[in-house]
């Protein structure tokens, strides 16, 4: 499967729709490649690691009683270390992140996870290797 996004829910965005089709054709044109024996070599990639899904401040309600920071809004993928704005109480308290390594968070504030109690998910970012990839002929 492939995500790409952000994209409001219920709206077609043509650039989001470009991007999916590029990716798309990209893994497409590698599957033919890699069938007409093309030997790929040796790569390293920064990928992100889902670490935990984290939930927005609550009450002993459950009612949401903090927003995201507007300093995090749209910031999907970047930096977060410990010390910066996290979340906004509503009445303009702000509750920093606490956390012992530098975080990238991504889904910030996605209209289809509220209901999923998810404010965001923490990633990581990792580092992954592959060794040379070569169709074997049997």
């Amino acid at each position: 499967g492939v995500e790409v996004g952000p994209q409001p829910q219920g709206a077609a965005r043509a650039d989001v729709l470009d991007k999916m089709r590029k990716i798309v054709k990209h893994g497409l044109d590698f599957v033919q490649l890699f069938n007409e024996g093309k030997e790929f070599p040796p790569c390293t990639i920064e990928v992100f690691k889902i670490m935990e899904k984290v939930d927005y401040p609550r009450n002993k309600n459950g009612e949401i009683i903090a927003i995201i920071h507007p300093k995090l809004q749209d910031q999907d993928w970047q930096p977060l270390k410990n010390g910066d704005p996290l979340f906004l109480t509503l009445d303009g308290k702000v509750i920093p992140y606490q956390g012992n390594c530098t975080v990238y968070p991504t889904f910030i504030n996605e209209a289809a996870y509220y209901e999923k109690k998810q404010a965001f998910v923490k990633t990581e970012k990792i580092k992954l290797t592959a060794k040379h990839l070569r169709l074997s002929v049997s």
